[in-house]
């Protein structure tokens, strides 16, 4: 994941990117939670690669590995 999960403030004012492109992460993992395949994502981003779009889901993992959640509550 690290070395393909970017933070750099000159890109995309700091967001997570896959490294290399200006592809967001949470665009990736937004693509994947409304049902697009792998497959589909790498349509929409041929400058991606499977794996890259795996170093996002593991990405995204990392970041629910807290101890304290910011939002306890879910409506």
């Amino acid at each position: 994941m690290e070395d393909r999960i970017v933070l750099d403030p000159k890109i995309c004012h700091g967001k997570p990117t896959i490294k290399g492109t200006r592809v967001l992460v949470s665009n990736i993992l937004g693509a994947l939670s409304a049902g697009q395949t792998i497959e589909e994502i790498l349509e929409d981003y041929p400058n991606i690669t499977k794996e890259d779009v795996y170093a996002a889901l593991a990405y995204g993992s990392h970041l629910t590995n807290f101890e304290n959640y910011p939002y306890q509550r879910f409506v």
